[in-house]
């Protein structure tokens, strides 16, 4: 029979864990010469904190926690899409902020 309240506990640990991976994939994905992997890495990350984070605080099995990473790799793909292009990145805060203190000074 199908459980409802599982199926919803879940999908909540999958979106703290979108939350979560999407946040270190975004510091590390650096680390990459190419975007061709960065797809695979994140698969891989969401499965690795999925099995950790559900070990640690949950009472999960790990047939489950690969679902559960499944569904946070989805999360996370989709919380990016949705912000990108959306949110500045360091370079150009600190150029507008070199610009505006620049602009100030001259009047």
């Amino acid at each position: 029979m199908l459980s409802i309240e599982y199926i919803k506990s879940i999908l909540t640990v999958s979106i703290i864990l979108s939350t979560i991976s999407c946040a270190f994939i975004q510091k590390t994905k650096g680390l990459f010469s190419t975007n061709k992997y960065i797809i695979i890495y994140s698969l891989l990350v969401n499965i690795i904190f999925s099995i950790i984070f559900c070990y640690s605080f949950t009472n999960i099995k790990l047939p489950v926690c690969l679902w559960t990473g499944l569904f946070s790799f989805i999360g996370a793909d989709t919380i990016y899409k949705s912000m990108e292009g959306k949110l500045s990145t360091y370079t150009d805060i600190r150029k507008r902020k070199y610009k505006s203190s620049n602009t100030i000074k001259l009047l």
